[in-house]
């Protein structure tokens, strides 16, 4: 049997374990930091780990992003999927936020250039899956992967219209997994064979240390606005820092991303877990899980909140909840067609 283009259908290569965990992994730290947002307010270790989490979250989706994107050649079908898969998703919730905004406040800007929340990286991921074809077309494009993002902080003319500059700036994360896939890497250096204790326990501590340093000098990173730099979106002028040696800034981000992802990675299961399937199901989760916190978070119920060493817990869990819901198979039947719509008539 054969597809339509004649291309014989060959077995659907096993799922490991390790990437559905690590996706699931993440996609709870994008609730959970989009949920304690509104604590960092009131609280310092709230506004730390806030930090902490933003300095690896998004570098993390965007390499694994890559490590299962193809760089071949830009056909019919794979130009399809991206309409399908990224940008039909990115307009119907375009339009589901334009009107849940009209209801709340009774006002309405729809405006598809400018992405709602936590769209921009529908369109972003589109983008690394255009550019990508003609980017590993040069030699080392890691490399100019990271020379494009640094420079991109400089031109004051890139802004968040279409998530382009999060999308030159994140480039070399996606990239670099692209590579590590292309030149097989993770089985050659054993990626993900067997961690040593000793490997797990220095992967712990450099979290726990970032977690400190974060904390420590709360009040120094407010001042630099280092949470606005960690999204990826302001030029460096915009950020207060027009010098010639703000793209230093962003490449020690970048590289501070790439360790704490390291870590991260190191502890996460390489077996088949409880959780391992819900990690096939990240969209739904990306995309649906602003809708259940945009009422605590514009009601306020998450401002003043006492003691902060219990409210943070309860909302660690409270994000794991959500995530762990919205990837469940009823949740997925009712909105597969928003979330993954089938659009053969386009």
């Amino acid at each position: 049997m054969t597809t339509p283009d004649a291309t014989p259908l060959r077995p659907a290569k096993p799922r490991v374990p390790f990437w559905d965990n690590a996706r699931f992994a993440a996609i709870v730290l994008v609730v959970f930091g989009h949920a304690i947002q509104r604590l960092t307010y009131d609280s310092d270790a709230a506004e730390a780990l806030y930090l902490l989490v933003y300095a690896f979250h998004m570098p993390l989706f965007a390499l694994v992003s890559g490590y299962f994107s193809s760089a071949g050649e830009p056909t019919r079908q794979r130009m399809a999927r991206v309409i399908t898969d990224l940008v039909a998703p990115y307009l119907i919730f375009e339009a589901l936020w334009t009107l849940t905004q009209f209801l709340v406040t009774g006002r309405t800007n729809l405006d598809p250039a400018q992405p709602a929340w936590t769209l921009w990286f529908l369109l972003a991921l589109a983008l690394f899956r255009l550019v990508l074809p003609y980017l590993v077309l040069l030699r080392g494009p890691v490399w100019w992967a990271l020379g494009i993002s640094i420079v991109a902080g400089y031109l004051p003319s890139l802004d968040s219209t279409f998530s382009l500059s999060r999308f030159l700036g994140l480039l070399p994360f996606f990239t670099l997994g692209w590579w590590l896939r292309e030149h097989d890497a993770v089985a050659r250096y054993r990626m993900l064979a067997h961690r040593p204790a000793w490997l797990r326990g220095v992967a712990v501590a450099v979290l726990a240390s970032a977690g400190v340093a974060a904390f420590a000098l709360v009040d120094v990173w407010r001042d630099m606005r280092l949470g606005t730099w960690l999204f990826f979106v302001d030029g460096y002028a915009d950020l207060g820092a027009p010098q010639w040696w703000a793209g230093g800034v962003r490449l020690a981000i970048i590289a501070l991303a790439l360790v704490l992802m390291a870590a991260f990675l190191v502890l996460v299961p390489r077996r088949e877990t409880r959780w391992t399937a819900l990690g096939r199901y990240t969209m739904y989760v990306y995309l649906l899980h602003t809708f259940v916190l945009y009422p605590f978070r514009q009601s306020g119920i998450l401002r003043g909140l006492e003691p902060m060493g219990l409210w943070i817990p309860v909302v660690a869990l409270g994000s794991v909840a959500i995530a762990v819901a919205l990837s469940s198979r009823p949740v997925r039947r009712v909105f597969r067609p928003l979330v993954e719509p089938r659009l053969p008539w386009l």
